[in-house]
Parts: C-alpha cells; structure tokens; sequence
C-alpha cells in the first residue's frame, strides 16, 4: 500500500515537473514573437492603442493603482501582467 502511494505520489511529481517545464518552453516562446510582433508594428507605424494616453496619464498623476485597474479592464491582464505594463509606462514612458 505504502509503495503504491509513493509510486503514485513520484509519477505526479514527475507529471507537474514536466508540466513546468512545458510551461517555461511556451513563456519563452511567447515573449520572442511578442518581441518580433513589436519590431513589426513599430516598422510598419502600427498606431498606439488609445488606451496608453489614459494610461500615461494616469500614471503622471501618481494614479498607479488607478492605471493598473484599467490595464485589466482594457487588456484583460493579470494583476502582474497590468502592474508590469503599467511599470514600463513609469520606467521607459511607455509601451
């Protein structure tokens, strides 16, 4: 009995192991085309989604949990993925 359950326990182990690491493959994967999509939009003068002026503005004002809740609404972000988005705005004037 005891076997069994380690056994069971081992093959989930290596199942959320594999799982993980699957999961940082794509990641990866993801954040090279959405580099590549960026290079694009900026060589073919893709405008600017209007929602980064609000955003802009917002964080000027010192309104950053403000700016974040409306990243969410606007792109449907996690609250990481807003706060992020909403901290390049601070740190390189925006997206």
């Amino acid at each position: 009995m005891i076997y069994l359950l380690c056994s069971i326990l081992l093959v989930f182990f290596i199942l959320i192991v594999r799982v993980s690491e699957k999961l940082s493959t794509l990641d990866s994967r993801f954040k090279r085309i959405q580099t590549t999509l960026d290079q694009i939009a900026k060589q073919v003068n893709v405008p600017e989604d209007p929602i980064n002026e609000t955003i802009r503005a917002l964080v000027k004002e010192g309104k950053t949990v403000e700016a974040v809740k409306e990243t969410r609404k606007a792109f449907g972000f996690s609250l990481l993925e807003a706060k992020k988005y909403v901290d390049d705005f601070t740190h390189k004037g925006g997206s």
